[in-house]
């Protein structure tokens, strides 16, 4: 368990900072609320006018954000390996190989039906 205290730690005032300036913000913030706060912001350009009841998002944002957030995660998991490669020898070349050969078969399959195309 000693071993496990310094992450502990680690997560409890990571806890603790999260939560207390969740806390602290509504009585330290300013309470003064005009149209150009209340608006939605996009990047420092005019918001362009939405129709009632909301608007259509265009659905390749999501899938783009889909795909970084898939492809970030794999490529986190290089991480464990490169730390224990020593340790893992021959098998776990392997299963890494096998790993990347995975994600690049993904990224080609993505690159191919024109995931990756910012139009």
């Amino acid at each position: 368990m000693t071993a496990y205290t310094p992450i502990i730690v680690l997560g409890a005032i990571a806890a603790a900072f999260a939560i207390g300036s969740v806390a602290i913000a509504p009585l330290t913030g300013p309470k003064r609320y005009n149209r150009a706060k209340l608006d939605r912001y996009e990047s420092g350009i005019e918001p362009s006018p939405l129709p009632e009841g909301g608007g259509k998002v265009s659905i390749r944002y999501f899938i783009i954000a889909m795909l970084f957030i898939v492809f970030d995660i794999e490529i986190i998991f290089l991480y464990p390996f490169a730390v224990a490669f020593d340790a893992l020898g021959w098998f776990g070349l392997i299963e890494m190989f096998i790993f990347m050969l995975t994600v690049f078969i993904a990224y080609a399959y993505v690159w191919r039906r024109g995931g990756l195309e910012w139009d």
